[in-house]
């Protein structure tokens, strides 16, 4: 009999607890149930302020005081014609999260209160769900209510009228449904180390929480944790698979949820960004096993600190993430670079392009295993699960053409558009892409343009805001280098290893620490992601006038060498939006609000070095932006374009077509084309179909 005393206590408690502290908030609810609101939120912090036990016990036994929370609702002083019959309480910002990984019986977990963070990876449609189902006799017509639980189908045993076994009619009109949804959420990207394999946990949803999120949201969800038994076949096995019945759920729209940055660390990090030489500390945190390659690991920070997000008065964005390609020899540490990146990114996706579908890179609509298997659901792909971090693509020329062009969208209006299984949706790709590829033949041929040896799509190429060819070349000089820091690094790992693993080493510690602290990086990785973290979040540069001058005149000059009738287009208006991500980047890596002349030029040096590997005519010596735009140079056309008029020319002349001599020989006095070039074209006009040959060496044009 004292049970009835406590619960009517509670409920007062929680009166009480709503007179201090949600007044207005119930009020409102009151306004707008039960169309537009239907539930009331309360924080954890109130709670706890206003009754430290009752916060407690609500954590260790929710489900009793969720009863006692909305009773106390119900029961609250408001207007006689409003009633809060079916309101809802819901906890929100419980003061600590639990990892999905690190959820145990052992701590007592289960049939808590608990806060998960994570990324949505699938969510089903929202589907009606049966509360109480209304049976009606078929003999008698008497009906009975029954409730319904997460378990089965609950079916009444016999009918309260005419006591015999059914059968029995579901009455829908007098059941009651409500709405719900399951998601699977999934440790998000930043809160795990390289190779750890993400866990999941699936939430379910009901009423009005359900509908608000899609795949690849960032989302904490507080809810009260199950567990249900596995089954194989018919068989219960005695296994266990956890869930949580949601109570609330909040997307996350900051930067790094996960990153915690105490006073002290910013304290360090505006130290070090204080500092005279931070851009090359940054150089020397980079990969510093790999040996040189100091453009390419400026280039990577400024990736990592990425470029401003503008949002414009009329709706439309200018994207601020950079998108950066290493195209290289084999063994020039290109995937270790990636990896590097990956591992001091604070959020990051790593995939290598041969084990990458189209639907791994961007969405894939998949049968819906919570349920029967007959709907479909979307599960968000790597480009996805990036969103506001960085993807690294490995062995990108090893990927099928038709999945790289999955990419196009995602690199350049940062969303995946998805019209599958009749299912259309855009999900959001807010990510920089850090690709790495070999040349065409494997190695680059020092003979031929490198601009013809880079073996992907023009259209995906187009979109990289830096482009690095990384050449494998013999020097005595630079391979001595690169020999002393490669023995070094090896030297450092194997005194390390030898001290860690055998107890009676010849080497001190001091010894194993002065040979470490050489290869080792100028910033610890930790605060290195805490930094970039920290600038991201805090730091939104503009330009000054003198950056502007030095953007706009590097653009404007490089232009101007096309200006010429014949002269080939040097570089388009996508290169002057990369220079202004650089150079906010630049900026940033100071956490500096203002991008100066010094940001402007540095950035510049670096956008004319790449486009002077690339993006540079070989044999007129003349910037050519089509190289990397089309895949063609403006020489090449022309040489094309030259060829076929002579074939056109002389198939008139000759009856059967144009003879191979005779074309060599006409376009050597014409266009002056030595004959392994005309001989090369008339190869790739016959791949591609432009002309043809009705006999040998005889060409028609099509």
């Amino acid at each position: 009999m004292a049970q009835a005393p406590q619960n009517q206590e509670l409920t007062e408690r929680f009166i009480q607890f709503y007179r201090n502290y949600y007044r207005e908030a119930i009020g409102e609810l009151a306004q707008k149930y039960p169309k537009e609101k239907r539930s009331l939120y309360i924080d954890y912090d109130d709670l706890y302020t206003f009754d430290a036990e009752l916060a407690d016990d609500y954590i260790t036994k929710p489900g009793q005081y969720q009863e006692y929370a909305e009773e106390a609702l119900r029961l609250f002083d408001l207007p006689a014609d409003v009633k809060l019959g079916q309101a809802h309480v819901r906890m929100q910002n419980l003061p600590e999260s639990v990892d999905i990984r690190n959820i145990r019986v052992n701590d007592d977990h289960i049939g808590t209160l608990i806060g998960v963070q994570g990324i949505v990876r699938k969510a089903t449609d929202v589907r009606p769900k049966i509360t109480e189902a209304a049976f009606e006799c078929q003999r008698c017509g008497t009906m009975s209510y029954i409730p319904q639980g997460d378990g089965g189908f609950q079916e009444p045993h016999e009918c309260q009228g005419c006591e015999r076994q059914g059968p029995f009619h579901i009455d829908f009109d007098q059941s009651n449904f409500v709405d719900s949804q399951k998601l699977r959420v999934q440790e998000s990207p930043e809160g795990l180390r390289g190779g750890e394999t993400p866990q999941s946990i699936d939430i379910n949803l009901s009423d009005d929480v359900t509908g608000k999120v899609t795949a690849g949201d960032h989302v904490t969800a507080v809810g009260i944790l199950h567990i249900e038994q596995q089954s194989s076949g018919n068989e219960k096995t005695p296994i266990f698979d956890y869930y949580m019945e949601g109570i609330s759920l909040a997307i996350e729209d900051e930067e790094f949820e996960d990153m915690d940055i105490s006073d002290d660390d910013v304290a360090e990090i505006i130290e070090l960004s204080n500092s005279p030489n931070i851009y090359e500390r940054m150089i020397d945190s980079v990969a510093p096993a790999i040996y040189g390659y100091d453009q390419e690991k400026l280039a990577m920070i400024l990736q990592l600190f990425s470029g401003v997000t503008k949002h414009l008065p009329d709706g439309s964005r200018i994207r601020g993430d950079l998108h950066m390609l290493l195209i290289g020899d084999p063994g020039t540490g290109k995937s270790q670079m990636l990896q590097y990146i990956r591992n001091i990114a604070p959020r990051s996706v790593y995939t290598s392009g041969k084990g990458s579908s189209s639907a791994g890179l961007t969405a894939a609509a998949v049968r819906d295993d919570f349920g029967d298997g007959q709907q479909w659901t979307l599960e968000a792909g790597a480009l996805v699960l990036a969103d506001k971090g960085i993807a690294a693509v490995d062995e990108l020329d090893k990927m099928r053409p038709e999945d790289r062009s999955a990419m196009h969208e995602g690199l350049e209006q940062q969303q995946i558009s998805v019209s599958k299984a009749g299912i259309n949706a855009t999900l959001k790709s807010r990510c920089s892409l850090l690709g790495a590829a070999n040349p065409k033949y494997g190695r680059f041929d020092q003979y031929e343009p490198i601009g013809e040896q880079i073996d992907l799509e023009p259209a995906l190429i187009s979109r990289f805001d830096l482009i690095f060819t990384v050449t494998d070349n013999p020097d005595p000089d630079s391979d001595s280098e690169l020999a002393e820091h490669i023995l070094k690094t090896n030297y450092a790992g194997e005194l390390n290893t030898q001290r860690t693993n055998v107890a009676n080493s010849e080497f001190t510690e001091a010894q194993v620490n002065a040979v470490t602290d050489e290869v080792a990086p100028d910033i610890d990785a930790e605060l290195l992601r805490k930094y970039i973290a920290y600038a991201k979040r805090t730091c939104y540069p503009t330009m000054t006038e003198e950056a502007k001058n030095v953007i706009r005149d590097f653009y404007v000059d490089f232009r101007a060498r096309g200006a010429d009738e014949d002269a080939p287009v040097p570089v388009t208006a996508r290169k002057l939006e990369a220079l202004v991500r650089l150079s906010e980047a630049s900026a940033r890596v100071r956490l500096s609000d203002k991008v100066t002349q010094e940001d402007a030029e540095r950035v510049t040096n670096i956008v004319e070095s790449c486009l002077r590997d690339i993006g540079m005519d070989p044999e007129t010596g003349e910037f050519d932006a089509d190289i990397v735009e089309t895949g063609r140079s403006k020489t090449q056309r022309d040489r094309i374009r030259d060829v076929l008029d002579v074939i056109r020319t002389l198939q008139d002349e000759y009856e059967d077509g144009a003879p191979h001599d005779e074309v060599i020989e006409r376009a050597n006095a014409e266009f002056s084309m030595e004959e392994k070039k005309v001989a090369d074209q008339l190869d790739k006009l016959k791949m591609k179909g432009e002309i043809y040959e009705p006999r040998a060496d005889v060409y028609r044009a099509t």
